[in-house]
């Protein structure tokens, strides 16, 4: 057939034919499809499909209504999603009833940053000048906000394709929920699991309130470190007497308070006085005295011997640095030792405080009193006793009957009173303000003028407390507050800590280090400080009476509780204290408390007015599972294990699911200063969501994570061929009608697909159950990538294409992608929820959402995958081989090349011709050698499948395959 005569075969391929475009346009049509969801109300529907389902209880822990979700929040809610979605997918009943954190400061703050704008104080919280109109005006103006960023957020999850019930989600400044959190409160009260105790909190005197340990983070800074002398007035060993004891703090501020000095009792102590070791001279003649040099050698010292050597240092780096001026470079002193004697010893000294001469507080002198927590790690061995400002030092001084004095007010400053420091506002301001604290402050100051202060440096780097709010440092400051025991007895034999401690050993950890870590938080917490000096929170619904105890009365509490059910937290006002008592009780012999409950005590009760309240059906008490970050074992898992734990004797949950924080790509913490911060908002409208969510399904979320420009390229070219899959898939089955037929007529190939089918099947089952989402999603994509695209697409493409309409290798190959197809998008959906829905949509545009299917039904079909995985080595080695011809344009296909392969490498089973198909080559022969060969075939080209094969005469011709299908084509046509 000559040339110019050739017929023009195109029009008898079958081509896939789709209308799924491979541009995918998410950020264009992903609003369009989560909008269509909300008004089909999809949540509803998959509800009632899943009715009388084994349940699967997810509790949401609530986000803080306060800003827009960020890259945290992000990865955290498709987590979430992934969760209840995969538990759906298997056949659960499994709902997803959002919720959002409501009260507290942050919203507080922002109120009070309008009302200084408007130049509008504050309401009063507490005393005489309290205006319950005033703080109700208040709290509506912060309940606005809270629900201006919870309809915010909830918008942006909405769109980020989180499906849960949008409309009706729960917030804890909702009524129910306040009257809950109270009812909850006083099954504490109740059962007098609640004390008001003054002891040292950690307190911000930025925010001015108490803060729990989750509201503190810790950050590395330099303090002022001194070394204090106490001059000894008393003691049953003689010679201490007159001699100084040394104390050695970080926090000059608290020595204004001191109360005590303890000792170690089995630390070795010992008397020391200096001499001069050594004098390094400058080139001013030397002086005949040293001012005060001379008077510090007749001193002598009470120190623990381990740490005389470090004390010797400071002390000749201060001596010094005061001498400077008198031409010494540098003074060592050289300590020696007059006395040793073992810290029970020093029980019954006294010494002196250096502020003595101020009389009235000072001039007590401070008792010696054994600590078991003395160590000789650092310091001096010696530890002044601040019981204002230090829980060993609150229960030290307790024992001994000191008590605090509660000299530093809400905002940092001593009292006006206060015999040192008070009455100047500049000496008494900001007690935590580095400048106050340093070596020329006025403590130090005041010290070295009393002679007190034998050595002073701001260069100790340690780790300090900081409101993760604010993050501004905070104190241990005494103060009244409410609490709950950690320690005493909760009536059945156990306490708090000890069930606690037991309901941590039985709940499941994921990762399994989680159980260490709020165990050792658990096993090391002081008591639970529930009282916050603030406005905006669930109000501490007690009666106090004057000696300082608190009503128990179930009827008064009732109707408390009724009361806030009507009418939120505004009930608990002075207006309604009569009404609260009723008449068996006189209301002259109560206070009401005006304190509010630490937030997370609201967050802690949020298993018992959202799964235990009927307010939501279809949940019920307890949660299978509690999903957030690490951060929580110290916040939202440990106080709703203490709440429930307390209230029902056992944890609200079964499971504990923690993730890493996100990191930017260079792996340092996100910041906006540095300006490596990832808006999940600004991804959206790049890229989609549904890159959002494979990016935090891919990575290994229980670890810290990466995210970054780069890395999201990566995460939307990982997209692109997934999407590639489903486009081949929906072409490729374009009018699919047929089944597979006869079993005996399937090709191997289909049955080992069917097989990788089945075991990625299990595996994909398995990681969804243990919530191993990132090996979930990779097996996804290697799948697709791997056993499909690069190898079973591209060597049936050809059958795909050329074979003839009714062939039974190409119905077969269309029946397994038929059963790919549908198991392929059960499993993609959870993961690529907006891109699943298109391709479903596609193929099935009256078939309903691909979000209420359940779990595919896979052929239980086996192969001999050691004997595919050896042919599919020997396919690598080939195009390897290949490779190089091409690129040197020696041939342009796989298809031009003639291959010979080791023979000892083919497995058993496969002939010539079936390796040429498996490989997509011209032909494969074997040969003793341990090598892979190719050359150029001398065969001609098929007109139509273009693969070169002996029987094609010249090019252009077709072969006997093609010549059958055009033949039949043409007697149809």
């Amino acid at each position: 057939m000559s040339d110019d005569i050739k017929r023009d075969f195109r029009d008898t391929v079958f081509l896939p034919k789709t209308d799924f475009p491979m541009k995918a346009g998410l950020p264009q049509k992903e609003p369009g499809i989560a909008a269509r969801w909300q008004d089909e109300k999809l949540y509803d529907e998959l509800r009632a499909a899943r009715e009388g389902a084994p349940k699967f209880i997810f509790h949401d822990g609530p986000p803080y209504a306060n800003g827009d979700m960020h890259i945290g929040h992000a990865l955290n809610h498709v987590l979430k999603d992934m969760v209840c979605r995969t538990q759906n997918l298997m056949g659960k009943d499994a709902p997803y009833v959002p919720g959002w954190d409501c009260h507290g400061l942050p919203i507080e703050w922002k109120v009070e940053e309008q009302y200084r704008k408007k130049k509008k104080d504050k309401p009063v919280l507490s005393g005489p000048d309290r205006n319950e109109a005033e703080v109700q005006a208040f709290r509506d103006e912060c309940r606005a906000y809270a629900q201006h960023w919870v309809d915010v957020q909830r918008e942006q999850l909405k769109r980020l394709g989180i499906m849960a019930d949008w409309d009706n989600p729960y917030l804890t400044m909702q009524k129910d929920s306040e009257a809950t959190i109270v009812a909850e409160l006083m099954k504490f009260a109740e059962a007098g699991n609640l004390y008001r105790g003054s002891k040292p909190v950690m307190w911000s005197p930025v925010e001015q309130t108490a803060l729990a340990e989750a509201e503190v983070e810790y950050e590395d800074i330099i303090s002022t470190q001194i070394d204090v002398a106490f001059e000894i007035v008393e003691s049953p060993i003689p010679e201490l007497v007159g001699a100084h004891a040394v104390i050695w703090t970080t926090t000059p501020w608290t020595i204004p308070v001191n109360q005590a000095i303890a000792y170690g009792p089995e630390v070795e102590y010992v008397l020391i006085g200096f001499g001069v070791g050594s004098v390094g001279w400058g080139p001013q003649e030397r002086p005949s005295d040293f001012p005060g040099l001379n008077e510090l050698m007749s001193q002598r010292f009470v120190i623990a011997k381990p740490l005389v050597h470090e004390f010797a240092k400071r002390m000749s780096a201060t001596i010094t640095e005061r001498l400077k001026e008198f031409g010494a470079n540098t003074i060592t002193l050289a300590p020696h030792v007059a006395q040793a004697f073992k810290g029970s010893d020093l029980a019954g000294t006294l010494a002196r405080h250096p502020m003595h001469h101020l009389g009235g507080f000072y001039a007590t002198p401070r008792p010696f009193l054994p600590g078991d927590f003395v160590t000789t790690d650092s310091g001096t061995g010696l530890v002044h006793m601040a019981p204002d400002h230090g829980e060993d030092d609150f229960e030290l001084c307790k024992a001994h009957g000191i008590e605090p004095q509660f000299a530093v007010m809400n905002d940092g400053r001593y009292r006006d009173d206060w015999e040192w420091l008070g009455g100047d506002d500049e000496r008494r301001r900001a007690v935590i303000n580095p400048a106050f604290n340093s070596p020329e402050g006025p403590i130090c100051s005041d010290l070295r003028e009393a002679g007190a202060l034998l050595a002073a440096s701001q260069d100790y780097q340690h780790s300090y407390p900081h409101s993760w709010r604010s993050k501004a440092k905070v104190i241990f400051r005494c103060t009244p507050q409410w609490f709950v025991p950690m320690d005493e007895d909760l009536g059945a034999g156990s306490t708090l800590r000890e069930i606690a401690t037991s309901e941590i050993e039985r709940v499941k950890f994921i990762p399994e280090k989680g159980r260490n870590r709020i165990g050792s938080m658990v096993e090391n917490r002081p008591d639970w400080v529930l009282s916050r000096q603030r406005a905006w929170g669930v109000p501490i619904t007690l009666f106090v009476r004057k000696d300082g105890s608190y009503l128990q009365d179930a009827a008064v509490n009732a109707r408390i509780v009724d009361a806030v059910r009507a009418d939120g937290m505004d009930a608990w006002n002075s207006a309604n204290k009569a009404a609260f008592l009723g008449p068996d009780h006189d209301s002259a012999e109560f206070e009401m408390v005006t304190d509010i409950l630490d937030v997370w005590f609201d967050s802690g009760c949020t298993h018992a007015f959202v799964l235990d309240s009927g307010r939501w059906p279809a949940l019920q008490w307890p949660a299978d599972l509690y999903l957030e970050g690490s951060d929580q074992h110290r916040g939202w898992f440990q106080s709703s294990l203490l709440e429930s734990c307390a209230t029902r004797g056992r944890a609200p949950y079964d499971q504990v699911l923690t993730h890493g924080f996100t990191m930017a790509s260079d792996g340092r913490k996100m910041s906006k200063s540095l300006g490596n911060t990832i808006d999940p908002l600004k991804v959206m409208e790049t890229y989609g969501a549904d890159i959002i969510r494979l990016w935090a399904l891919s990575v290994d979320f229980t670890e810290d994570h990466r995210i970054g420009d780069e890395i999201l390229k990566g995460v939307a070219d990982q997209y692109r061929r997934l999407r590639n899959t489903f486009r081949y898939l929906l072409g490729a089955l374009d009018g699919f009608v047929g089944d597979m037929g006869d079993p005996g007529e399937i090709p191997e190939l289909e049955l080992y697909v069917l097989a990788l089918l089945a075991d990625l099947d299990g595996k994909l089952k398995a990681a969804a159950q243990s919530y191993d989402f990132n090996t979930y999603t990779r097996l996804l994509v290697d799948f697709c990538n791997e056993d499909l695209s690069a190898f079973f697409f591209d060597i049936r493409k050809d059958s795909l294409y050329c074979d003839g309409p009714d062939s039974t290798r190409r119905n077969a190959y269309r029946t397994v992608l038929d059963l790919v197809f549908h198991a392929l998008i059960r499993y993609a959906a959870p993961v690529l929820v907006f891109t699943a829905e298109e391709v479903w949509q596609t193929r099935y545009p009256d078939g309903g959402s691909v979000h209420l299917l359940e779990w595919p039904k896979v052929p239980g079909v086996s192969a001999d995958g050691a004997r595919w995985e050896s042919l599919r080595a020997l396919r690598e080695r080939v195009m390897e081989a290949i490779e190089p011809l091409r690129r040197d344009k020696v041939i342009r296909s796989g298809l031009e090349a003639a291959v010979t392969v080791p023979a000892s490498a083919v497995p058993e089973g496969f002939s010539d011709d079936d390796l040429a198909e498996l490989f997509i080559t011209a032909s494969v022969t074997r040969s003793d050698s341990d090598e892979v060969t190719v050359t150029r075939t001398t065969d001609h080209k098929c007109g139509r499948c273009w693969r070169l094969l002996p029987e094609v005469e010249e090019d252009g011709d077709l072969c006997a395959r093609c010549e059958d299908v055009v033949a039949e084509m043409d007697a149809a046509a």
